[in-house]
Formats: C-alpha cells, structure tokens, sequence
C-alpha cells in the first residue's frame, strides 16, 4: 500500500475523541493530483455528487482531499455494516498527507477499515476504483471482531495532571500532599510508577501505561498521573476520565513531531486531559496562560484557576461563574470562592519550592498544587503541611531546581542548581533562579545542553537565552539523548545561538558530569553554576557529594536569597 503511511491504534482518550480510536496517516496524492475524470467518478462512487473538486495540485483540490476521505471511511464502513460511525479528518504539514481518525470497539475490524481504506485510495487512479471500495467495504466485513478495548475506567479518585512545564514538580506535590492527608498515594511521572513514596518501577511511565500502573498497586487510595503530549498523541489516555486535572501552561517544546508544529496545536493535545474531567470534577488551569485559560470553553467540569495575579480578570470571570481560584495575595497562598472572604493558606516564604519567593514557575506550580489538593477533597490542614514540608531536593522533587553548596576557599562556598530545563521556558526559569541566589559580583556559569528530538530552531534559541543570560558557558552532551542527531549537530545549534549574542568562547564536553566538573572548577566563592541536567542526575549528585557539596536546606537557600538582594 502507497496510501497509509501510519495506522496507529489509540487505546483511550486522544485528540480526536474521548474513547479509544483508530489514527491513519494517509497519503492522498493519488486525490490531489488524479485527473478530473478520475476524481469526479470517485467521487460519485462515495456519494459526492455534486461536488467541485478542483484542479490537480491546487488548495481547492486539497481541501476536496479532506471531505473526500471522510465520506470514503463512512462509506466502506457502511457497506461493512457499520452505519454510524464518527470521522475526523485533519490536514498536515504537507499538502498531500491528511490524518483521519475513527472510533473503535472492536480492534480487528478496526484496523481492516484502515487498511482498507488505503487499498480503495491505492486504486483510485484506476478504472477500478469503485469496484475497489467495494472490495474494501469486504475485506472490513469479512474481518475478525478482535479485542476490546482496554482503557481502564477509575474506580478510584484520580489526579491527571499536563502541561510543558512543571507537571512532574506538580504532580509530586499533590502526591506528597495526599500523603501527608494519610492517604496511600499511587503515581507516575517521568521518573517511573510509585507506591506511597516508594519507586516500584524505574521508567518514564507518563503515558498511558504509567496511569493503569498506578491505579493497579495494592491499596492505592489516589493516583496521581502525569500525562505528557507523546502518551497522547501515541497511544492515547489509559483510563476513561479523571476526577481532577490540572493543565500547567503550554510553551514550545517537541513541535514539529506527530504532526503538531505550533503551539495552538500542542495546546490542543493538552486539552485532552481536561476534557475527560469529571462533570462534577474541577478542571484546574493556568490563568495567566491564555491557551490554557481557553481550555474553559472545551471542558464539562468546573473550573478553578491558578494565578499569581488576584485582579487578574481571568479571576474575576471564573468566580463569576461560580468557579475557584488560587492567588497570592499579601505574600499568601489564597483560595477565592464567590461570595466569601479569602482563605489565606499559607505565606509563599513558608512554602520551600517556592524558594524563598523566588521562582515564578514554583509559586505557579504551588498554586496549582495546592487548587488540586482541595479539588480533590485533601483536608485543608493537609495541604499546608504538606505544601510547607515538601523540599526542592533529591529527596523530594529530584532533578527540577535542585540546590547544592561546594566548598570554595576562605570558607565561602559555590552554588550549584540542577534543572532538567528542556525547553525556553525552562531554561529562563534556571537563569531566573541563578540570578536570585548571585552575591554582588559574582557569576553565572552555565552547563548548556539539548536533547536531540528539538527542532534546530529550539536548540539554536537555548544557545541564545544561556548565552546572553550567563557570564561563562559550556556545553554538555547528553550522550543517551540524542534522538537521531548527532553531539556536531547539537553542538553547532548551540553555538550558533551563542554566536548571535557575541558569545564565541565555549568548551564542550562530552558528558553533563564532565561540564558540571569544569565549570565548578572555574566558579569563585560566591559564584552560581546552573546545570541543565538530563542523562546524568545520580551521576551528578554522586559527583556532588564526593567533592564535598552538601544539599541546601529551605533555611540556607532562604539566606542566600536574602544575601543576594544585600
């Protein structure tokens, strides 16, 4: 077959629909560029009898392509017995490949009518081709029912939490919240499935997969599941609903992949989630995002907002409505509710992923943690406790603004942060942090790296922002990550970036520890050294720890932050 060029079978929830769905990738040139005779009697044959379609190769022809396809699947499922059936067809990137999705029950018969579709395009050019839809609509029939699907509906309260950024930090907040309610607490995230703190599989379970895991373990009370856009796009959503979500924010991060190149797209993916909240659930969204913010307009639940701005009149509306919303007001973590008075939870200085106020994105994640706890029914002295007891270590939250003290001369020390800082927005927050905790004087130094699966444009822009945001900058490769390029490819991009702020002189090196080491070696007292940590985090922290470093405490950073604005 020259027509398909992928058949992936959704197992839950997706982008086209709420349910299990079958996803075709379809080369439909033998459409845009069949002559007319040909497309007209082709188009006679599915029941598109008075149409236009164009002429060959123009965007005419390419928007009959689209309906085209639809009404072919509706009409070889039809004549194989199957009269109602949902269709969704999207154009691409390229003109001459469409995506066309249906729902299915029976995963047999499913991928038959995807594949026959592709044989009735295949002959389309052909005096055969209604004879060819007829042998479709056959082949369908004719085919075994095969298995259900296996998506998995709840039978406890589940948080399902998205986003680009700080999902992982989110969803261990909530999870670390639950626990300290006294609750056992499954969940997954990029790190692999636990069980009440406890890693019961390493991996990156924030798929499909991970959330049927985390609903399986004995006893499990609450699952908390982190749902990324290539679990989505992929295989689709492993369980039916949830009863809580919560969307983060959106910015750029793996366009150009499975056919999303914008972020309007990206945002659409996340939308999923929200999607198959609960009616009587709370959908919990960003409120100084507006991509995220329009996801109200797609959602069955009630919405409750998170913003750091209480005037805001994201605010004002959801609150109208007779929603929630979470903000800062006078340095404290308040809940609104419409006709009440504020409930202040908790001062943000109090809160130690917020770093001493410092991180915008932590006091954001914070919000969001703390509007899905009471969403969920958490009490709310537990959210206190447990938003005031959860630390920005290893322990905690490992990976994502990890703080550390090096030993330097004269008694003072260096600061080292590690971030897993993947994308824009996640580098821009590591150098926020970074110049949070600089002493007048002193540096930045900044460990620079990419994975492979970014666009050029992407990993061009990290070489910029660290470039024009650090005082010296070097290069680690992340040798498992690279995805298909290779640490040239990467390198380049990078320097280019750097290039364009006038920043020439970088080392490179082949290895995260090997740049942590470097980097740390040419930091004076007082200096700051960011590392965007990916392949390497035992390795680094093991690195650390050999050289003396210790973890800072809530009370260290808090002294650092006040000794920067000294």
């Amino acid at each position: 077959m020259t027509s398909l060029v992928e058949l992936r079978v959704l197992e839950g929830p997706n982008l086209y629909f709420p349910r299990a769905a079958v996803k075709l990738t379809l080369d439909v040139s033998t459409i845009t560029e069949a002559g007319d005779e040909a497309v007209l009697r082709f188009a006679r044959r599915i029941g598109l009898r008075t149409t236009r379609p164009g002429a060959a190769g123009s965007g005419f022809r390419q928007r009959f392509a689209l309906r085209a396809v639809e009404r072919l699947v509706r009409a070889i499922a039809g004549e194989a017995g199957t009269r109602r059936l949902a269709v969704r067809v999207r154009p691409t990137s390229d003109p001459d490949v469409v995506v066309v999705a249906f729902p299915w029950r029976n995963r047999g018969r499913a991928r038959a009518l995807g594949e026959a579709v592709a044989h009735a395009l295949d002959a389309l050019p052909t005096p055969d081709v209604e004879a060819a839809v007829s042998d479709a609509a056959a082949e369908v029939a004719a085919a075994p029912r095969g298995d259900r699907p296996g998506t998995i509906t709840p039978t406890i309260p589940v948080v399902a939490v998205t986003g680009t950024n700080g999902k992982t930090t989110t969803s261990r907040m909530i999870a670390h919240v639950a626990r300290t309610s006294g609750l056992v607490v499954g969940w997954s995230n990029t790190d692999g499935i636990y069980r009440d703190g406890v890693l019961v599989e390493a991996g990156d379970y924030s798929g499909p997969s991970g959330a049927g895991r985390a609903l399986g373990l004995d006893g499990v009370q609450l699952a908390v599941t982190e749902t990324a856009r290539g679990g989505i796009l992929l295989k689709g959503i492993g369980i039916t609903c949830n009863d809580v979500s919560v969307v983060t924010n959106v910015t750029a991060d793996h366009l150009g992949l499975q056919g999303i190149d914008t972020v309007d797209q990206l945002a659409e993916v996340k939308s999923v989630v929200p999607r198959i909240t609960r009616k009587d659930g709370w959908a919990v969204l960003n409120g100084d995002d507006p991509r995220v913010l329009a996801m109200r307009a797609v959602i069955s639940a009630r919405p409750w907002i998170f913003s750091r701005d209480p005037d805001s009149p994201a605010v004002r509306d959801v609150l109208t409505d007779g929603g929630r919303a979470t903000t800062v007001i006078d340095g404290w973590i308040t809940v609104l509710a419409p006709a009440a008075d504020p409930d202040p939870l908790v001062e943000l200085v109090d809160v130690p992923m917020t770093l001493a106020g410092l991180s915008r994105f932590n006091i954001e994640n914070a919000l969001a943690a703390a509007s899905a706890a009471l969403a969920i029914g958490l009490p709310r002295d537990a959210v206190v406790a447990g938003l005031t007891s959860f630390r920005p270590d290893a322990e905690h939250n490992p990976g994502r603004m990890n703080f550390f003290s090096m030993p330097a001369t004269d008694g003072q020390s260096i600061s080292v942060v590690m971030d897993l800082a993947h994308n824009e927005a996640g580098l821009e927050a590591l150098l926020e942090i970074m110049a949070g905790v600089r002493r007048p004087g002193a540096r930045l130094l900044l460990g620079l790296g990419a994975v492979g699966d970014r666009t050029d444009e992407l990993i061009d822009a990290l070489g910029e922002i660290g470039a024009k945001g650090s005082d010296v900058v070097a290069i680690g490769h992340k040798e498992w990550y690279l995805r298909g390029r290779t640490m040239k490819e990467i390198d380049d991009l990078l320097r280019a970036g750097a290039a364009r702020v006038g920043v020439t002189d970088i080392d490179t090196y082949d290895t995260e520890v090997e740049c942590l080491a470097a980097l740390v070696a040419r930091a004076r007292p007082g200096d700051v050294v960011g590392l965007m940590c990916h392949a390497e985090r035992q390795e680094a922290y093991d690195w650390i720890a050999a050289h003396g470093g210790t973890p800072d405490s809530p009370e260290t950073l808090s002294q650092k932050v006040r000794a920067a604005r000294a």
